[in-house]
């Protein structure tokens, strides 16, 4: 686990009805998700890099069914 992570937090999106997801900045300017109901489960890290990256790909609809 990396240094200087700050606390989980959960995310602004996530449904009122408990599915929700978690997310804490990492020093590297990444991310780490994880699901609040299992939260011992194995998560998503992002370098800050793919991070970037990623959300970019997200702005751009690259993920969006139709």
């Amino acid at each position: 686990m990396q240094e200087n992570q700050s606390a989980w937090f959960k995310s602004s999106y996530s449904a009122q009805n408990g599915d929700c997801a978690e997310a804490r900045r990492r020093a590297d300017g990444g991310m780490d998700l994880r699901d609040s109901k299992d939260t011992s489960s194995p998560g998503l890290t992002f370098d800050g890099s793919d991070w970037t990256a990623f959300t970019a790909a997200v702005r751009e609809g690259a993920f969006e069914t139709r």
